[in-house]
């Protein structure tokens, strides 16, 4: 098998997408399996080596996920790369510009072409005031993923979405996430990290990672946390960790509502915080998986989060962690007010985490998933293709 892999978001950026595809290509490179990058030039701040086994491509910013870069490739160059490298497969990851070139290039040259499915943009379009594109994204996102014999999707909630939409479940299968437990651990020397940051006298430490967009709904952890704080526990931190769009706007919230909240912005040190938090909190109605969760899971940290989305296959409620109603904060904040005074549960939610952390290996997952699109690679292309209804 040669792969051609077109994405609008790789490494060096830092999201879920990017970090996934990442490891996946360094995996296929451990097997000796040929690989090549299709991406967008990162920001010039997160710059890296030239790899040869990524083609770079000019970038604008997409507007409802700056992650995601709007590549301006250069046709000659892509099929002439492709030409050379001739991949027995194509995947897409994004439904944006490069992986329209990949689609183009695999119906063409009828190569079996496979989608990953990421991210509900959909979802999002509410938060900035454009739901009125919703149909008309639904018709693109089902035209781009028509001809594609197989489509993975992060979780079974996004799987049960996709099909409630009229997509042909034979071709939509689980490509779920694992977490490296090397990196992400429950040791950390919390009396010297707090003191780093000032926070040696909280007694309490409220946690949330991850991008800073409305979509994401952490202006709901700080409503909540900041109830939580005036009735329950005055002393407790909240700790955000992560930059984006909101940034100011959830500063100035913090500040209105009487929250002393911690903003680190994008961190190295990430599980050493997870680790020493008391609970992560992670509100986000918009995940198709959500692996901040089974990071934090992974470092022994209790978990509230939305009762929606992919992260309802991780957290099962009441087992290993606390799901709330979407966007009711005091749902969340009377959650952490049941975690912070019983901790019997607290325990058992961390014992239960990490053990199901401890079997979410990224290795096997990707040994099934290489399994699958081998079994693509061979197949016959003569077979009928466009299933998907709409």
């Amino acid at each position: 098998m040669r792969l051609a892999l077109f994405t609008d978001t790789f490494a060096p950026e830092i999201n879920g997408v990017a970090r996934t595809l990442e490891r996946w290509t360094d995996y296929l490179r451990m097997q000796d399996v040929p690989c090549l990058v299709f991406a967008p030039d990162p920001a010039v701040s997160k710059s890296r080596e030239a790899s040869p086994f990524v083609e770079r491509f000019a970038s604008l910013p997409f507007f409802l996920y700056p992650e995601c870069r709007l590549a301006l490739p250069n046709p000659i160059h892509v099929r002439r790369a492709l030409d050379a490298f001739k991949p027995t497969v194509i995947h897409v990851a994004t439904p944006f510009n490069m992986g329209l070139f990949g689609i183009h290039y695999a119906k063409k040259h009828r190569i079996p072409l496979i989608a990953s499915y990421h991210t509900h943009f959909d979802r999002y379009l509410a938060f900035y005031n454009i739901q009125w594109m919703v149909k008309m994204l639904w018709r693109y996102i089902n035209w781009f993923h028509a001809d594609c014999r197989s489509i993975f999707v992060p979780s079974k909630s996004t799987l049960q979405d996709l099909k409630e939409r009229g997509w042909d479940e034979k071709r939509l299968d689980v490509w779920t996430r694992g977490v490296d437990t090397k990196s992400y651990h429950p040791n950390v020397d919390k009396k010297q990290l707090l003191a780093n940051h000032g926070l040696e006298r909280s007694p309490y430490i409220v946690f949330y990672a991850g991008r800073l967009a409305p979509e994401k709904n952490a202006d709901i952890a700080i409503s909540a946390f900041a109830k939580f704080q005036r009735d329950v526990c005055k002393d407790a931190a909240l700790v955000i960790a992560g930059d984006g769009p909101s940034m100011d706007n959830l500063k100035q919230q913090a500040l209105q509502q009487g929250v002393s909240a911690h903003f680190l912005g994008f961190v190295a040190e990430l599980q050493q915080w997870y680790a020493a938090a008391d609970v992560f909190l992670f509100p986000s109605a918009t995940e198709t998986f959500g692996n901040v969760v089974l990071e934090a899971m992974a470092c022994g940290t209790p978990v509230i989060c939305a009762d929606t989305g992919g992260v309802v296959d991780t957290v099962r409620h009441e087992w290993n962690g606390l799901r709330c109603e979407p966007g009711n904060a005091d749902a969340f904040s009377d959650a952490l007010a049941r975690l912070y005074n019983d901790e019997g549960m607290r325990n058992q939610f961390m014992a239960r985490g990490l053990a199901h952390s401890m079997r979410q290996s990224w290795d096997l997952i990707f040994d099934e998933l290489l399994a699958k699109f081998e079994a693509v690679s061979r197949a016959d292309m003569s077979s009928s293709i466009r299933h998907i209804r709409g």
